[in-house]
């Protein structure tokens, strides 16, 4: 059967347009999110589920974005999840960007941490909002 252990939701923007904060190092992580899950007592077969949500405005270049989520709380952590979206010169809007991960059977018996950067590998770049990071983490 299975167990509800711990949800977490780190909400740093709610709204479109509601922040404005450029990316200043080109293809350098910026944090955007942080959570911790616990899975004391959790036994088995702990399955956490991760979903976010960022939006950027992009500038008037071919541009990628990349999106990591890594257990722990540094770039170089142990990844779960990465994606890279390549937007072209015709896509000027912002652009809102959504991902759904899982990590399969992390340790037990602890205060997980997951941290969700992005980064960009141009100038110019701005997140805008909203940005949400969100996990679950259940047991077997």
């Amino acid at each position: 059967m299975t167990r509800f252990l711990d949800l977490r939701t780190s909400q740093n923007a709610s709204y479109a347009n509601s922040i404005a904060i450029p990316i200043l190092v080109v293809n350098t992580p910026q944090l955007v999110g942080q959570i911790g899950l616990s899975t004391v007592n959790a036994g088995p077969n702990i399955r956490v589920d991760l979903q976010g949500t960022v939006a950027l405005q992009l500038p008037l270049a071919l541009l990628g974005i990349t999106i990591t989520v890594v257990r722990g709380t540094l770039p170089t952590d142990e990844l779960v999840f990465s994606a890279t979206q390549t937007f072209n010169l015709d896509v000027l809007a912002p652009q809102v960007i959504s991902f759904n991960a899982s990590d399969f059977n992390p340790p037990d018996g602890i205060e997980l941490t997951y941290t969700m950067f992005v980064s960009s590998n141009l100038l110019g770049t701005v997140r805008i909002g909203p940005e949400s990071f969100t996990g679950t983490a259940i047991s077997d």
